[in-house]
């Protein structure tokens, strides 16, 4: 894609994260809400390991690295720019905007990009906040920039699937209790509380299936050791392979709903 074509996105995209900013103590109750999910979870699974409730393959300080790392995930993770899809709906501004000379998806990809971006900078303080309460693992350079990697591909795979549900609105018009149910679908079945690896045998082998586990199962897991070296081509090639087939279904769904337009409201 051209440069030209590129920066309307890049504008969208600043100026989502200039309007984020502005609700500055909603960001600094969500970074307050997330250091104590921290120090709770440390508890908890202190708790656990204490009641020889381990898995033997994660020590209590992987665990408790594991579970530090999701929720800081979480905070990038669980920005939903494609919301705008109902909104716009209800609002019955989605035929003119459908009409204006640029991509919709990547206009809703950017503005979640942009509040994403307050977010991610968000992680650091967060971090710092959260290593007096607890002590974080960190992997070798290599393992790290694959975590990175395996991060981004799920940042994308994660959207793509808020996308298809959120577009589904353009049948039902409200998608909010689907989103609700398959969140805490996910919130289970990803790895994001739970590592997968605690589920035996064809449980086990079921859950990192699903498409769940590659958004937060498989860079958790990568992070803290589980995926070796030698499975970071396979574990990558799995999330890539969901990340092409929720494309496909994504541009399916948005073509269909392109031609579907109900305008709710005046």
């Amino acid at each position: 894609m051209p440069i030209a074509a590129i920066l309307p996105y890049w504008e969208f995209a600043k100026k989502a994260f200039a309007r984020e900013v502005t609700y500055r103590f909603e960001v600094f109750t969500s970074v307050g809400s997330l250091v104590l999910r921290i120090y709770l979870l440390r508890c908890l699974w202190t708790a656990l390991y204490a009641q020889n409730a381990a898995p033997l393959n994660l020590p209590l300080h992987a665990m408790i690295t594991y579970a530090t790392v999701a929720l800081l995930m979480s905070l990038v993770l669980e920005i939903d720019g494609t919301r705008l899809i109902r909104e716009k709906l209800r609002e019955g501004t989605i035929a003119t905007d459908l009409m204006k000379p640029i991509s919709l998806p990547f206009y809703f990809f950017s503005d979640g990009a942009g509040r994403t971006l307050l977010y991610g900078v968000l992680v650091v303080p967060t971090l710092l906040c959260a290593l007096l309460l607890v002590h974080i693992d960190v992997p070798a350079p290599r393992a790290l920039g694959v975590f990175a990697l395996s991060f981004l591909i799920a940042y994308c795979v994660n959207f793509l699937l808020n996308f298809c549900m959120n577009a589904i609105a353009f049948w039902t018009l409200e998608t909010f209790a689907l989103q609700l149910i398959v969140r805490w679908v996910s919130d289970l079945l990803s790895g994001q509380i739970i590592p997968l690896t605690l589920f035996p045998g064809v449980v086990g082998r079921l859950l990192f299936a699903l498409p769940f586990a590659a958004i937060y199962s498989t860079p958790l897991l990568i992070y803290v050791g589980i995926v070796s070296p030698r499975q970071w081509g396979t574990a990558l090639a799995v999330q890539l392979l969901w990340l092409a087939a929720f494309s496909l279904l994504a541009g399916a769904i948005w073509r269909a709903a392109s031609r579907r337009i109900v305008v709710q409201g005046g």
